[in-house]
């Protein structure tokens, strides 16, 4: 039988045909540069009429399952005046795409394969908190395994609102939470699961960076199926990342410089309390603590809605060095221009010199006293620069003429008026009285009148006399004095002491627990 040309081509066409199917299932098959024709096949063949825009699944009753895995790589940036968190995780998902799936046989043995995510379903999983876009890399692909399972790892840089709490600032630990959810599609779509256990989850830092400023604590996982309308429910998994601020670097500048200043506050108070160096001291501390708290008003968290609690342990002690300078000042007052000074009232006579020495066990009264003596040396400057012709005396001279002539003050006026007194006031200065005539029947004779010089020599003495009653007066009044002040100062001083150490225990204590928390 002779067949006709037009057959005869067509024949031909088909045997070339076949030849070279079979030609290339030959090289896909074997090694070197065409290795790679497998995948180009199985890519065409899984490509070939897919549709993804459709959720993959044969029977739309069926869910499809997401299952979600999240590591934490590093905590690039906590900013607590805006409340937003910066962090760069490893984020994994898989799920099962039913269309995706083929033979390993027919494809040389090949299992997975790697496919452009633009070409594949993906499901549509956010990050509720999402508050802006990080730098994130690109990862272009997805693997999907023979069974249809599809696999989505990628690193993402998470910008999230997170609510900070500084009030432990900065023994602070801060709970953030990203929550993973379908913004679409409810349960009956696309339900959310694990891809590990949470106990495997939550003790997970392999690949957290640790060398910052926040440590990783541990990341807690939660589900949850909501409803907005109560008619379609959806699931979401929320991931808690705890973490907690490492304090060294502001325990050293911040906390440590505060301390020493307070402690050389206490220390000021023993300068004496008579001297002007313990307020040029006191203002000194309290003008470098300002500049301290200028210093490091930067580093500090600020938010509108509370202050950290070393904020308001720097104005504490800001408050308390003003109060320690206020005293100080109080005191000196107390001590210097006693002349001035009303004596002491009783009331405070009793409470301060007599009561508050027994009940707090204040020893120290006389060395006020001591430092009187030093004063004497005042009696004999006003001896030095008042000269009186004749009449140059001691001190001791002068006051034992005071002594003798408080028998006859009333005397010693009259003669100052140029009278003469009735009595002998004049036999303790060592002159001669008035002398009674020889029993001859004479009449006694008169005292010669009293000379101008002893007039003044009198009047001069009278003056002395009053000025060292007023001197004494006086150094009593200052004596008592300094003594209230001595012992007001000790007193304050107890007082400032244990509202300084009370209130350093109480936050030395509450952030110890914070830290160990």
């Amino acid at each position: 039988m002779k067949l006709s040309p037009p057959w005869t081509a067509l024949i031909v066409l088909l045997i070339q045909a076949a030849s070279n199917a079979c030609t290339v299932k030959k090289l896909g098959s074997g090694t070197g540069r065409f290795a790679n024709a497998t995948l180009v096949r199985l890519s065409e063949y899984l490509s070939g009429g897919y549709k993804k825009g459709v959720r993959p699944v044969k029977d739309w009753r069926t869910s499809t399952i997401v299952a979600i895995d999240l590591m934490v790589y590093s905590i690039l940036n906590v900013d607590e005046k805006n409340q937003v968190l910066t962090t760069y995780v490893w984020y994994r998902q898989s799920w099962t795409d039913e269309f995706l799936v083929w033979n390993p046989e027919d494809f040389d043995e090949v299992k997975q394969v790697s496919l452009p995510t633009a070409n594949v379903w993906v499901p549509d999983i956010l990050i509720n908190e999402f508050v802006d876009v990080g730098k994130s890399p690109d990862i272009p692909y997805v693997y999907v395994t023979h069974d249809g399972l599809v696999r989505n790892y990628k690193p993402i840089q998470v910008v999230t609102a997170c609510t900070l709490n500084i009030y432990n600032f900065p023994f602070d630990v801060q709970k953030c939470s990203l929550t993973f959810q379908s913004w679409l599609h409810t349960i009956d779509d696309i339900n959310i699961t694990l891809m590990r256990s949470p106990e495997e989850l939550r003790e997970d830092k392999s690949v957290f960076m640790n060398q910052g400023e926040w440590e990783l604590l541990h990341i807690l996982s939660n589900y949850k199926i909501f409803s907005v309308d109560n008619d379609d429910y959806y699931a979401e998994m929320k991931f808690h990342v705890v973490i907690r601020r490492r304090p060294l670097f502001y325990t050293v500048n911040l906390l440590l410089p505060s301390i020493f200043l307070m402690v050389m506050d206490i220390v000021g108070f023993y300068l004496p309390p008579d001297s002007g160096e313990r307020v040029s001291f006191k203002i000194t501390l309290l003008l470098g603590y300002s500049v301290f708290l200028i210093i490091v008003s930067d580093t500090l968290p600020a938010t509108a809605i509370g202050t950290p609690l070393i904020g308001v342990y720097f104005v504490v002690c800001m408050a308390l060095l003003v109060i320690s300078l206020t005293e100080t000042v109080l005191i000196v007052r107390l001590v210097h221009q006693q002349d001035l000074q009303p004596p002491v009232p009783h009331w405070l006579k009793y409470l301060v010199l007599e009561r508050a020495p027994v009940l707090f066990c204040i020893h120290q009264k006389h060395k006020l006293c001591s430092r009187l003596s030093s004063q004497a040396s005042d009696i004999e400057h006003y001896k030095d620069t008042n000269n009186y012709g004749t009449a140059q005396c001691t001190i001791h001279h002068t006051c034992d003429i005071g002594r003798r002539l408080s028998h006859h003050e009333r005397d010693v006026g009259l003669l100052g008026l140029g009278l003469h007194p009735s009595r002998d006031p004049l036999t303790p200065l060592g002159l001669h009285p008035v002398r009674e005539a020889p029993s001859l029947g004479l009449p006694p004779s008169r005292e010669p009148p009293t000379p101008p010089v002893m007039d003044n020599i009198l009047h001069e003495v009278t003056a002395i006399r009053h000025f060292l009653e007023k001197r004494d007066r006086c150094r009593e009044i200052a004596k008592e004095w300094l003594q209230v002040g001595y012992v007001l100062d000790v007193l304050l001083f107890r007082v400032y002491l244990v509202a300084v150490v009370a209130y350093s225990i109480t936050l030395g204590t509450l952030w110890s627990v914070w830290q160990v928390a």
